[in-house]
């Protein structure tokens, strides 16, 4: 009987010790996560529920946000990043590329996304121009608000949108790129990201922001005199958070739980269209899933024969030195190069 308790004891006090060993680890780690411009308040209220947990307890951060673009050249110029939250493929394809992730972290979780979104219009209240289309955009008097295409995933994102639309219209893809320096030739404004573009429209420059839907409902929630559309022919953004090559178990177990059902319910209640669905069947997220549904919208995606993925859409579109967007930028005025 004396030795059994013994034995209880001395495995009760191996457990404490692990587990005090375990906490004393977490409470020395402090994960770099390294992000695009717009999803900050959305990511602090994760973190803050993952630390409530088990797993994330201890656990500190340092955050960085900016251009998905020029994100991805700084993780590879040097900067610090367990997680790479950013807002295209193509960004993180380059940090592949320079050997900081795995090449084959589409066949994570859900492809690697946490999120989704689309790509809206974001105008002023009451709509007084009257957009609810692309072809709106190239009205007479139009003004538009969009990023640089150089350093911003979300303006790569408007401008594959604004030709796949056209070409899901019946247009050729000569007169669907001809649309895009139409629409170009309206933009009044290329900020060096989406958040920076959101700051130049709701200070009263333009008519129409070409956004993230999710940016266009931080704004609502924030209480801005504005109008959110999301046109016919849109296109799905995915969202991409990974681990780079660091030894640390808690860069997966934080990617993890922004998959699971708390934090993904909170990317729903933000805005964000969830990777896991099952979340919009909550009674509390039912404005949400109406919200998401779509009607009878048409929605693309980057894998769509259009533009037949990130690789092949970058080498046509935004390739510094012969892509479309450079001449485009040159006929219009825009800015040309990766920008910062």
């Amino acid at each position: 009987m004396r030795r059994s308790l013994l034995l209880v004891l001395v495995l009760t006090c191996l457990g404490l010790a692990a587990a005090s060993a375990a906490s004393a680890r977490r409470d020395g780690t402090t994960l770099k996560l390294v992000a695009y411009s717009t999803p900050k308040p959305v990511i602090g209220q994760i973190i803050s529920a993952w630390q409530k947990t088990s797993a994330g307890h201890g656990v500190s951060f340092t955050q960085s946000y900016g251009a998905s673009g020029s994100q991805a050249r700084a993780i590879v110029a040097g900067q610090p990043a367990d997680i790479a939250f950013l807002s295209t493929g193509l960004d993180i394809n380059s940090l592949v590329g320079a050997g900081l992730v795995s090449p084959t972290w589409q066949k994570a979780s859900h492809g690697g996304i946490v999120a989704d979104s689309v790509v809206a219009f974001v105008v002023r209240g009451g709509n007084p121009k009257h957009i609810h289309n692309w072809s709106d955009l190239i009205k007479p008097g139009v003004q538009v608000v969009t990023p640089n295409p150089f350093s911003s995933g979300s303006a790569k994102w408007n401008i594959l949108a604004a030709y796949g639309a056209e070409r899901k219209l019946g247009k050729t893809d000569k007169q669907a790129t001809a649309f895009v320096q139409q629409l170009f030739r309206h933009v009044v404004s290329q900020d060096s990201s989406g958040s920076n573009a959101t700051n130049t429209f709701l200070a009263g420059k333009g008519d129409v922001l070409l956004t993230y839907e999710s940016e266009a409902y931080a704004a609502l929630a924030a209480g801005k005199d504005i109008h959110m559309v999301i046109p016919k022919q849109t296109m799905l953004i995915e969202l991409p958070m990974v681990p780079t090559n660091t030894p640390l178990s808690e860069t997966q177990q934080f990617i993890s739980f922004c998959q699971s059902a708390p934090a993904q319910t909170i990317f729903a209640e933000n805005g964000y269209r969830p990777v896991l669905t099952s979340v919009l069947k909550q009674p509390a997220l039912k404005k949400w899933r109406l919200a998401y549904q779509g009607g009878s919208r048409l929605i693309f995606k980057i894998k769509d024969p259009l533009f037949g993925g990130w690789a092949k859409a970058n080498k046509i579109w935004f390739d510094p030195t012969s892509g479309r967007m450079l001449a485009i930028e040159q006929a219009v005025g825009g800015p040309s190069g990766a920008a910062g």
